[in-house]
């Protein structure tokens, strides 16, 4: 029997996510059955429960997986540029699997303490990220100086929270940039 490579294994792993994020987005948690995530990932249910144990860890690994991207993204650029991501790419097929994950972990965030407990860790990290890019901001003399770093991190959180319910609902993405620059603008000394 042939060895797979490592890569091969990493890229099947991914192949994975990518069709279970799509499968999320499209039939949430419950309605996201292993034949549909079949027919999402294009592989068996053999092939995807060989790298996940359950469709809970295959849920947690696709929201954990976008987690790290945003804490990574936040770290770098700030809170305001994931929201800014988020919009430049609100209408390409993949963005509505990230944002799909989004709106099922709230719910699960709300209806699952199990969830809840296992996420919050997650939650922390992003937080963190936000509070810490501020603090660096302001440090740089960047940003206002009359609010507490923690407020601006919630007001940020908030707006990140509405941009994400908003685009859920179905409201157009467009003309929002000059919304983003005006919760920039509200940060910023």
């Amino acid at each position: 029997m042939p060895r797979v490579s490592q890569n091969q294994l990493d890229a099947r792993r991914r192949q994975i996510l990518a069709g279970a994020r799509a499968c999320f987005a499209r039939h949430g948690y419950e309605g996201a059955t292993v034949r549909r995530l079949e027919e999402e990932t294009g592989l068996s249910r053999g092939a995807i429960f060989h790298h996940f144990r359950d469709k809970e860890s295959l849920f947690l690994a696709v929201a954990e997986d976008d987690a790290a991207t945003m804490v990574a993204t936040v770290a770098e650029n700030g809170l305001v540029q994931v929201m800014r991501d988020l919009l430049a790419h609100a209408e390409e097929p993949d963005q509505a699997g990230w944002l799909g994950t989004q709106l099922e972990v709230s719910r699960r965030l709300r209806t699952d303490p199990a969830f809840a407990n296992r996420w919050a860790a997650r939650a922390e990290a992003i937080a963190t990220a936000t509070r810490d890019r501020l603090s660096r901001q302001r440090d740089a003399g960047v940003l206002r100086a009359d609010v507490p770093v923690t407020a601006l991190a919630q007001f940020l959180e908030l707006a990140y929270d509405g941009l994400v319910l908003h685009l859920a609902m179905g409201r157009p993405a467009k003309d929002l940039g000059s919304v983003l620059d005006l919760v920039e603008g509200a940060v910023r000394r």
